[in-house]
């Protein structure tokens, strides 16, 4: 009897990409209507099939099947064969390590920003700097327009987080649902049904390569023209890119509380080219006067760093950190909170210590 063992599916001409085609900007005469052509490539699969996982096992031909302990040398072999075959794809292409790391990405993803990008077409080698170009055409880009656009990328990135989610899901109950089979200890319904594992690796691969397609930030096209007829003799060309910022974090362990102040640090998981631009925000939690309500604000800040005086002795803060709002931010769903209680004040009256000699110092504050 021959032998085979589960295929995978080759999925290399599928071309996801972060966003939906829209088509290119800046077009002469092009039309000044907008349309959105949300299309998500990669995902042309049986939905059916994935979210109601069919049975592996066809009882007809499993109880025409032989007694498990009667079965021939050949029938034997292939059955090890293929569970072989089964295993190695369950720890290697589906393992639960690959889909912990998976999982960790989707929800960095979910705590990103994203920003749109405005490059131009072509840019030749030494013509100008790429960094000064986008500042020149924010002045040819109808403003209103770009404002829609912006709308647009918001709305197609959540789409894209919640299919990623989705993806997730169904490798889980993928996994799960071929491990139980790998437990089975009756070789026959596994030999009977072996079509359909096939036909399940098959479907999971597929949903494997789309996932990992939607996690990369790619061209965002349009159908309508950015840039406004301002009697040029020659509208520029240009294409906007997604681009993605990790999102900015409290240092836990160098953010700490005094008795009236705090000192507090923050970073990104991958730190930025230029300097960038804070909004740090603080609280009091649970004010008792009309007095204490007055114990907030909203601090930019242009560093990773920053000391908030003046605050109350042992009381608790709420704080917030996150970028500064820029003109190209398309969604920003997530910001970091850290809450920090300040230290009582010391009790009044001499220290307690052994006679002549002096006791120690309540509070240690640290020197900056």
């Amino acid at each position: 009897m021959a032998t085979r063992g589960p295929r995978r599916c080759a999925l290399g001409a599928q071309s996801a990409a972060w966003f939906s085609p829209l088509r290119e900007a800046g077009q002469v005469g092009a039309p000044r209507g907008w349309t959105m052509s949300l299309q998500v490539t990669g995902l042309g699969l049986n939905k059916m099939k994935l979210d109601s996982p069919p049975s592996f096992l066809d009882q007809e031909e499993a109880e025409e099947a032989d007694d498990p302990q009667l079965l021939e040398p050949e029938a034997w072999r292939t059955y090890m064969e293929r569970r072989t075959a089964l295993r190695g794809f369950l720890t290697s292409d589906l393992s639960p390590h690959l889909l912990r790391r998976h999982h960790a990405r989707t929800e960095l993803l979910k705590k990103c920003s994203y920003y749109i990008e405005i490059l131009p077409k072509h840019l030749a080698l030494g013509d100008q700097n790429p960094l000064v170009l986008p500042t020149a055409m924010f002045q040819l880009i109808d403003p209103w327009k770009f404002q829609r656009m912006k709308k647009v990328g918001a709305a197609q990135t959540k789409i894209q987080l919640l299919l990623l989610t989705d993806l997730l899901e169904q490798l889980d109950r993928g996994r799960a649902e071929l491990g139980a089979l790998l437990g089975s200890p009756d070789p026959q319904p596994f030999l009977a049904g072996w079509g359909l594992v096939e036909r399940r690796l098959a479907d999971l691969a597929a949903v494997m390569d789309s996932f990992l397609a939607m996690t990369v930030p790619g061209r965002l096209h349009m159908k309508h023209r950015l840039v406004s007829d301002v009697g040029a003799t020659k509208i520029p060309h240009i294409r906007l890119m997604l681009s993605t910022k990790m999102p900015v974090m409290f240092d836990r362990k160098e953010s700490v509380a005094h008795q009236d102040w705090v000192s507090l640090r923050w970073f990104a998981t991958i730190q930025p080219v230029a300097p960038e631009q804070f909004e740090l925000r603080f609280k009091l939690l649970d004010p008792r006067t009309q007095q204490e309500c007055t114990q907030c604000g909203i601090i930019p800040v242009a560093a990773c760093t920053f000391d908030i005086h003046n605050l109350m002795p042992n009381r608790s803060y709420n704080f917030t950190v996150k970028r500064a709002d820029s003109y190209t931010l398309v969604y920003e769903p997530w910001r970091d909170s850290l809450t920090l209680q300040t230290r009582p004040r010391p009790p009044k009256g001499p220290t307690p210590g052994r006679p002549g000699k002096p006791g120690p110092p309540l509070t240690t504050l640290s020197e900056r």
